[in-house]
């Protein structure tokens, strides 16, 4: 095991730079993306509730177990029929202030259920905050109306609306996020494409290469003797080995 982990760790150092050019890439396209190429992206909610009245001083009297859980089950099906092209459509129709078309709107809304309560939540997410908060609000409004309609109940009341005058933070992209993910996934590519490499490189580049290929102890080098070596044969064949050992370049001889 231990041998196997040196083994590894050997692979890693000896293209240690390959790994980390592969990082600086990856968190650099990842950087750049972020700053210069995504679109920022601003999210707004509006709250909606589901009762058994849509009056909520008329609340009080419906809570019961048994109608909250079948309120609860209702906003399952809310959920589906807010994002139906007959709703946007109608939103569309009665708001041509947003210049959306009903397509657009499918996939810029959200809905989901705030901790399977009766408290439904329509979020938008848009280049602009105020804009986004228009939609969630027009959304909000315009399947309230609708759904006295198609359920034939009149149980849907918007609990909160989104303020189109306030100031929020982006949600996305997130540059730190995402160059944390880039350094990440670059990280293992780099690391692969390392191992990949050594596979397929089955040339002998040193004393330890010939060891470990062919499992045999190394008995002899040759030299490789530079021209400036021969022309300092005054100083006698001792030195001249002393300074030619070592080299990357020599060639050994194994029994």
């Amino acid at each position: 095991m231990s041998l196997e982990l040196q083994r590894y760790w050997r692979v890693v150092k000896k293209r240690l730079w390959m790994i980390a050019l592969i990082v600086l890439v990856g968190c650099t396209l990842a950087g750049y993306y972020s700053n210069r190429v995504a679109k920022p992206q601003y999210e707004a909610s509006a709250k909606l509730i589901v009762t058994q009245n849509a009056d909520l001083n008329a609340l009080k009297p419906s809570l019961d177990v048994g109608s909250i859980s079948s309120n609860i089950l209702l906003i399952k099906t809310y959920k589906e029929i807010i994002r139906t092209p007959r709703i946007m459509a109608k939103v569309v129709q009665q708001h041509p202030e947003l210049q959306a078309s009903a397509n657009e709107l499918v996939s810029k809304v959200n809905v989901s259920s705030v901790n399977e309560s009766q408290v439904m939540s329509v979020s938008v997410r848009d280049g602009s905050y105020e804009r986004a908060a228009k939609i969630a609000n027009a959304v909000s409004d315009v399947f309230r109306q609708e759904i006295r309609t198609l359920m034939k109940v009149d149980n849907v009341s918007i609990l909160n609306e989104a303020d189109p005058s306030e100031r929020r933070g982006q949600v996305s992209p997130n540059p730190s996020m995402n160059m944390m993910v880039a350094f990440v996934l670059a990280l293992i590519a780099g690391i692969a494409a390392a191992f990949i490499a050594d596979q397929m490189d089955d040339t002998v580049k040193t004393e330890e290469d010939i060891r470990t290929k062919l499992g045999i102890p190394l008995l002899a080098a040759i030299p490789d003797i530079k021209r400036g070596d021969l022309d300092n044969r005054g100083s006698g064949h001792h030195t001249l080995m002393k300074n030619a050992a070592g080299r990357k370049r020599n060639v050994s001889l194994d029994a």
